[in-house]
């Protein structure tokens, strides 16, 4: 039997919100706009005309939101935008994939900065810190994902840990603001409003799963056959396993902790998610090795989870706090039902 991989390109084409077109609106009375973000209060004047998103998330919200023409560049991508975004990404400049420097996004003559993650922008600074915007006249917008109930102390590696579960709520809080900050609320809402529908589709499409059903999520390693970055128990894996009715095998506060294999393989998880992405950081970073290693290592080949092909392959930004999550849960949902282990994909019982 081959294996079961269930990609979400697809879904995301055909459940992907219509980016809605901009257009002029009455800003009279709305600005200045101060609200607190991350700690800080922070004040928009008026609407943003040279937006730079840090962060495929923040990036993909804007564009959602019909905003491409009003974003001067974008940078830090893991993955390929969905097909429905495309057109409006192709009219943003891509600063960088990865990381860019203070210089470059200065060099946009931003109006502001939004940023997908904390360790970007923030006291950690790897571009800088919110306050070398600040003092340069540039405010900036961290995702609420990234700091509510998130902290990069104190964990085994430098996607940090949480404190609380993460919650779609807090997504739709970002894209509500994001939405006030360039006034477009309606079009915020509007998206808002789809997304949860999305979300109560995909909860009903996996009703009656097993009860323990259990699952690991593997994003990438630096080497295959080394320690697996997994998914922990307060991610968004985790919101998606628990709103599935899963369990994950994994007891971790931290976002990705390392895990061996042999503590993988004698916990034994019923299903195994796997990370797709287009960047090659890491061997683990390509899908097939994933795969290849999984059936072929003598410990992993041993696991219920690959005897069986039980592998659903997601898009890895779905992986991360993000309005594709829900992508993500759509998938899941749509995997264990062709597996056969949701109540809607049980034999019926002939009268």
């Amino acid at each position: 039997m081959p294996p079961i991989l269930l990609r979400p390109a697809l879904l995301a084409l055909l459940a992907m919100a219509p980016v809605v077109q901009a257009h002029a609106t009455d800003t009279g009375g709305h600005y200045p706009l101060t609200l607190d973000n991350c700690g800080t209060q922070v004040t928009i004047d008026a609407p943003p005309q040279r937006a730079v998103s840090i962060g495929q998330n923040t990036t993909e919200i804007l564009l959602s939101l019909g905003l491409a023409d009003r974003m001067a560049a974008s940078a830090v991508w893991i993955s390929d935008v969905p097909e429905a975004l495309k057109a409006a990404n192709d009219r943003v400049p891509r600063l960088s994939s990865t990381i860019p420097g203070f210089e470059s996004v200065l060099g946009q003559k931003p109006d502001l900065v939004a940023a997908q993650f904390e360790i970007d922008v923030g006291p950690q600074g790897r571009i800088a810190r919110r306050e070398q915007f600040t003092s340069l006249g540039v405010p900036t917008y961290i995702s609420p994902t990234d700091c509510v109930g998130r902290v990069y102390g104190g964990s085994s590696n430098a996607d940090g840990a949480r404190t609380q579960a993460f919650d779609m709520a807090l997504v739709y809080r970002e894209i509500e603001e994001l939405a006030d900050i360039f006034d477009v609320s309606e079009r915020g809402n509007a998206l808002v409003e789809t997304l949860r529908e999305r979300e109560a589709h995909a909860v009903s499409k996996a009703a009656g799963i097993p009860k323990d059903l259990s699952m690991v999520w593997w994003f990438s390693s630096a080497q295959l056959s080394g320690d697996a970055w997994v998914a922990g128990t307060l991610g968004a894996p985790g919101y998606i396993m628990k709103t599935l009715g899963a369990r994950n095998i994994i007891d971790s506060r931290d976002e990705w902790p390392a895990v061996s294999w042999e503590r993988i393989a004698a916990l034994d998880p019923d299903v195994i998610v796997l990370g797709e992405m287009t960047r090659r950081n890491f061997p683990a970073d390509d899908i097939n090795q994933k795969i290849a290693f999984l059936e072929n290592d003598p410990v992993t080949r041993e696991m219920s989870a690959v005897k069986h092909h039980r592998f659903i392959v997601l898009d890895a930004q779905v992986m991360n706090p993000t309005l594709r999550t829900v992508t993500g849960l759509e998938t899941v949902a749509e995997g264990l039902s062709a597996m056969g282990l949701t109540e809607s994909s049980a034999p019926k019982e002939t009268p």
